[in-house]
């Protein structure tokens, strides 16, 4: 299945999360190797969206929360490529479909 095209990808999911620095978890240097930077977090967010609409969501899991799905593929950024997965849930309460998190396929 297809996350829709209108799948809300928070602003502080981009800003305050996988663009920061952190010790724990850090997503900010990954995504830096192909030019994602706190600057121009829209790049981020387009491809992300861009990823969603190229690449078929595939069930991962339910829980009281929603269902979850996954996104695999090349999320293409200012200076190249990376081969990520993305997670979603459509949530239980309305149906929307949120961006949850982003990770390298390993």
């Amino acid at each position: 299945m297809r996350i829709p095209k209108d799948a809300v990808i928070a602003p502080a999911k981009i800003t305050e999360y996988l663009l920061v620095q952190r010790r724990k978890n850090d997503k900010s240097q990954f995504l830096a190797q192909v030019g994602f930077t706190r600057d121009d977090p829209e790049s981020l967010t387009a491809a992300i969206r861009n990823l969603i609409a190229e690449h078929e969501g595939v069930f991962d899991r339910r829980n009281e929360y929603g269902t979850f799905y996954q996104v695999e593929g090349n999320l293409h950024g200012p200076d190249g490529s990376l081969r990520v997965i993305t997670v979603w849930i459509q949530r239980q309460i309305d149906d929307v479909f949120w961006f949850v998190t982003l990770k390298p396929v390993r």
